[in-house]
């Protein structure tokens, strides 16, 4: 029984359910237990409620919870000066935290603590107060150890090629009937469809972005009601060039699930940061695509081209691919003269810095300079036509039987990356039992995870390999149409050009040096 002599109490109880407590059933009934049991504690020893602060669904790790933030709130005011919890671990699982509000901020502001089911009472000399922070510092590592199952299943589930995030990406939705698969948002991606097509007929980033803009196409922000600060795309249905580069760039278009980009610093600190691509979790056709693969990698092809290429009036079959030779910056096309209808090239670092003569002008007639290139590109593509027929017909029976047996050997693996991350749950839940000891988990668990690296090391490198070889069985495929259409053209298109040379250097004296996407 609570004395109250000479003392009248004006008791705040609070109540905290998150997802990381594993001893509930229902959410709502284990509010309503902890408050019950609360309320009956206050019965019993005469003591009077000021007010009852429920937080559901916050994790203890975080003390930025709206009602706990009412509570000191209310102490800071004079209004409570006792706080009843079912246990420590309502009041918080970071011992830091919870240590510096039961041995500095209640003291400081004449606050009773008590934890019914821990008793622990801080206003009377007890044992029980004594080990409190050692309860604070087991609840800390309960937090941990739930954070980081958390973090294997989650991770187990992208393995699998199952959709654990949170907003979708724009031209998908969440199946109704399964939230771990993907399904295509039919009025989202007609414009995901347009986004590509306009690419490849040779926009930049900035003019597709425009475009939209300016049709009054709902961006994706206008889509998920994005309520950030600032935020033009909702609020004036603004197009930027990064959202268009985002969406070119997404291998999520073309079936394959991209996971784990970014991730939190720790389960205490929630700052989220971007991951290493290395560490991407990639698992290819596990929805249905957007964009086939040929048009997605014929994109990426020519992407570096539409970057921050200058939206002219006259567009010219080389733009955005000449640079100097011998300094390395860009050769732009000047505009074409009204008196003789030709136009020139220039080097843009010697035309910012002529006056300190850091390069020449490396000045060409482009009309000349075009036709010297386009006859080099087809002497190129005729020889790259013969020794393409070669070299398919050697090594085409030899890069079959490779693939067959890397499938095998990757189905495999996945079963066994499987059966191991199946074995680390079993163990874990053993030892939660306490059916094994710490001891006996831990040896277990070490081995089990270098199993599991091993494999799972030999399953990346095999997966890469199929996909660096599909990649460029698929570019090979697209270069040769590339090539097929270039020689049978008599009238050139900028879309075969910029999908054929990667760069072209012009030096000095006149000569070029082609650098095309294919050996």
């Amino acid at each position: 029984m609570i004395s109250s002599i000479n003392k009248i109490y004006n008791v705040g109880l609070y109540i905290r359910l998150s997802r990381e407590d594993d001893d509930k059933t229902l959410e709502s009934e284990s509010i309503t237990n902890q408050k019950s049991l609360l309320l009956q504690y206050v019965k019993e020893n005469n003591l009077r409620v000021y007010d009852i602060y429920t937080d559901d669904g916050y994790s203890g790790t975080n003390f930025d919870r709206p009602d706990f933030n009412r509570l000191l709130k209310d102490i800071e005011l004079g209004k409570i000066n006792m706080v009843i919890t079912k246990d420590m671990s309502r009041l918080g699982r970071d011992y830091i935290g919870t240590g510096n509000l039961i041995e500095k901020y209640f003291p400081k502001h004449n606050v009773r603590y008590i934890a019914v089911t821990d008793n622990i009472d801080t206003f009377l000399d007890s044992s029980n107060n004594d080990i409190a922070p050692f309860k604070a510092i087991m609840n800390d590592m309960y937090a941990k150890d739930i954070s980081k199952k958390i973090k294997s299943s989650l991770k187990a589930k992208m393995k699998e090629g199952k959709w654990v995030g949170g907003r979708t990406p724009f031209g998908y939705n969440q199946d109704k009937d399964d939230k771990n698969h993907l399904v295509i948002n039919e009025e989202q991606a007609i414009v995901v469809k347009r986004i590509f097509d306009m690419c490849l007929e040779g926009l930049s980033f900035f003019k597709i972005a425009k475009q939209l803009t300016n049709e009054g196409v709902k961006t994706p922000a206008q889509y998920y009601n994005f309520e950030w600060k600032n935020n033009y795309n909702l609020k004036y249905g603004q197009w930027h060039s990064k959202t268009i580069r985002d969406i070119l760039t997404n291998r999520m278009y073309i079936g394959d699930m991209i996971q784990n980009k970014r991730s939190k610093v720790n389960y205490k600190v929630k700052k989220v940061i971007r991951n290493d691509p290395n560490n991407y979790i990639v698992v290819e056709n596990t929805h249905k695509a957007i964009i086939d693969k040929e048009t997605f990698y014929e994109v990426q092809m020519r992407i570096p081209k539409n970057k921050g290429r200058n939206e002219k009036k006259e567009i010219h079959l080389l733009d955005g691919l000449l640079y100097c030779g011998n300094c390395g910056h860009r050769i732009s096309i000047q505009s074409r003269r009204k008196r003789d209808n030709r136009c020139y090239t220039i080097c843009n670092y010697y035309r910012t810095y002529m006056k300190q003569k850091l390069c020449t002008t490396h000045s060409n007639n482009y009309d000349e300079l075009e036709k010297v290139i386009v006859k080099s590109l087809t002497e190129m593509c005729l020889n790259y036509i013969n020794k393409d027929k070669i070299e398919s017909n050697v090594l085409n029976n030899l890069d079959e039987d490779n693939k067959v047996n890397n499938i095998k050997e990757l189905e495999m693996l996945t079963n066994d990356i499987r059966q191991i991350n199946d074995n680390l749950d079993v163990i874990y839940i053993d030892k939660l039992n306490k059916k094994i000891t710490e001891e006996q988990f831990e040896r277990v668990k070490l081995k089990l995870e270098n199993e599991l690296a091993t494999k799972q090391n030999r399953y990346d490198v095999l997966n890469d390999n199929i996909n660096e070889n599909v990649n460029e069985e698929s570019k090979n495929k697209m270069i040769r149409e590339y090539i097929k259409k270039f020689l049978s053209m008599k009238e050139l298109s900028r879309e075969l050009i910029i999908n054929l040379i990667d760069k072209i250097e012009v030096f000095e004296n006149k000569t070029v040096n082609i650098m095309v996407n294919f050996n």
